[in-house]
């Protein structure tokens, strides 16, 4: 299993698109800030979208194709299960 997520700021703020094969892991360290990098520098921690692919080829190549659509797209995949940008990482851990 692999899982394409969408990270925020905030709502309409600041996005970051990524992927992984352990989705409570992985937003564990975005939150913590134990990784360097760009979710660290803006402060970017909100699991506000993610899906889920039988295999990391399939993820990476949904991740590529999601990173490469317009911001408004992006807003929008987001909206569509998400439209009040809730941070969903707190339901995982139930």
């Amino acid at each position: 299993m692999a899982y394409v997520y969408i990270l925020a700021s905030r709502k309409n703020g600041t996005l970051y698109i990524g992927v992984t094969r352990d989705l409570i892991r992985r937003i564990y360290e975005h939150k913590s800030g134990t990784v360097e990098g760009f979710t660290k520098k803006y402060k970017v921690d909100q699991l506000v979208w993610f899906d889920h692919s039988e295999s990391i080829i399939t993820a990476i190549q949904r991740e590529k194709q999601i990173k490469a659509w317009r911001r408004a797209w992006k807003i929008q995949l987001i909206e569509q299960t998400n439209p009040h940008w809730h941070d969903l990482y707190p339901a995982l851990l139930s």
